[in-house]
């Protein structure tokens, strides 16, 4: 391994780009520490300490996967969410809108054409989002006394939307000049840094009370408990590799053209459909949906009998209810957007153009509908993978009677992203060592 890291760093353009790209990550990483001067830090930690269970943890949860830091406000508080948000806009209304289904089937120039209507749409909702978190820590008294006059907040908002255009220009310049997916890689680096501070969590007991302990007590686990934590890890880590890149391969078959006395085509190849084809969307937008109710039931549940109920169901994530919501939601999603991302009436159009065929299966709707059949039974699979890596901090953490903020990173949307970037970040590494002759990583 230390031997193909030398090599790594020996290649000078490969060098150049990981050293930038861990340089503008620490650009980002500074300015997630930068407090918005209005803010009152003591005032925060206070407020969104007692919520943790309402509107506290649907910021963390947001913060999963958008890198953002809502809870202590930041000039990086709002992240990359705001871009996200118009990206999955734009992507939706791709598949529904017709002149922007047309720029997308314009190749190179019409993908410019979205990047730039998407980045106009990331700053207007970055006013509009920034402008009602502002508007909300000033009605909530957690900004300095003198500071929640209207020029403040402006400048706050401005602050704000800047800093997230800034971060939206950061994972711009990460694609052209570093190495992997700028944006993804901006997630990644918030979900790792909170990896340190959850395990100390978990072993400060131990170095608190002495010494490790065959059986748990009160908040110090048993050595027991670690072994089962670092093969679990290990176990979900593997899983999610073996899913993501699990594939369905379609056999195909190139029809024959003869030309002169020479025959071309007739070659056999594979069609690969991915299992997990929809990704980290659905746990997404599963566990996002989820929490808003936890927060609505949250504020009406002093008015007691039947919304203190719905109330005890969504705030108990531990709660058999909740769960089964949970996973029937994923295998929604998972379906909904396998639906927008997978057209089989194209595929199976480009491969009637490029005169390739699925043998036993007319080219045309013959083809379409085997693949939608395919696709349909494959994204059953990849759902109940992802239903199962959701709910696994949910098992982890009352079964072993962890902390949820550690179980967390064994399993659910933190851990799925962090591998499948990096698993991203070191095939794109490994195509620049076998472009010069070099045995790749996983080799």
């Amino acid at each position: 391994m230390w031997e193909k890291i030398r090599i790594i760093f020996s290649i000078g353009e490969l060098r150049q780009k990981i050293l930038l790209t861990l340089f503008l990550l620490a650009i980002y990483r500074v300015g997630w520490q930068i407090v918005l001067p209005i803010v009152d830090k003591g005032a925060m930690e206070v407020f969104f300490g007692d919520t943790s269970k309402g509107l506290g943890k649907l910021l963390e949860t947001v913060a999963t996967f958008s890198a953002s830091s809502l809870t202590n406000a930041t000039i990086f508080g709002l992240g990359i969410m705001p871009y996200i948000s118009a990206s999955i806009i734009f992507q939706l209304l791709g598949s529904v809108w017709g002149p922007l289904e047309k720029l997308q089937k314009e190749g190179e120039s019409g993908r410019k054409k979205i990047n730039e209507y998407t980045r106009y749409a990331t700053i207007l909702l970055c006013l509009g989002q920034s402008w009602f978190y502002v508007n909300f820590l000033v009605q909530r008294d957690l900004v300095k006394p003198g500071f929640g006059t209207i020029p403040w907040q402006i400048t706050a908002v401005v602050t704000m939307t800047a800093g997230t255009a800034f971060l939206m220009w950061l994972g711009e310049q990460i694609d052209e000049y570093g190495i992997g997916n700028g944006i993804s890689l901006l997630i990644m680096a918030g979900i790792l840094a909170r990896m340190p501070g959850a395990g100390w969590d978990l072993i400060r007991p131990i170095f608190e009370k002495g010494g490790l302990t065959v059986g748990s007590s009160g908040d110090q686990v048993g050595v027991e408990v670690l072994v089962i934590l670092a093969v679990l890890f290990v176990g979900v880590v593997a899983g999610i590799v073996f899913i993501t890149l699990g594939q369905r391969r379609i056999p195909t078959q190139s029809a024959k053209h003869v030309r002169g006395r020479r025959v071309y085509g007739g070659t056999r190849q594979y069609l690969p459909l991915r299992v997990n084809q929809a990704g980290v969307m659905p746990i997404i937008f599963a566990s996002s949906l989820l929490l808003f109710p936890t927060v609505f039931f949250g504020y009406l549940a002093g008015y007691g009998g039947l919304w203190q109920q719905l109330d005890a169901v969504f705030r108990n994530h531990d709660g058999f209810i909740y769960n089964v919501l949970y996973v029937l939601l994923i295998y929604f999603f998972c379906y909904f957007w396998t639906a927008i991302t997978f057209n089989p009436k194209d595929m199976a159009d480009n491969l009637k153009n490029y005169g390739t065929f699925i043998p036993g299966y007319r080219p045309g709707k013959r083809t379409a509908d085997y693949l939608e059949k395919v696709m349909v039974r494959i994204t059953y699979v990849g759902a109940g993978f992802l239903a199962l890596v959701a709910i696994i901090p949910t098992l982890v953490s009352t079964w072993l009677r962890i902390d949820p903020g550690v179980a967390s990173f064994y399993g659910g949307t933190g851990l799925l992203i962090a591998v499948s970037v990096a698993f991203d970040l070191v095939q794109k590494i490994d195509s620049h060592l076998v472009m010069r002759n070099y045995k790749g990583l996983l080799e």
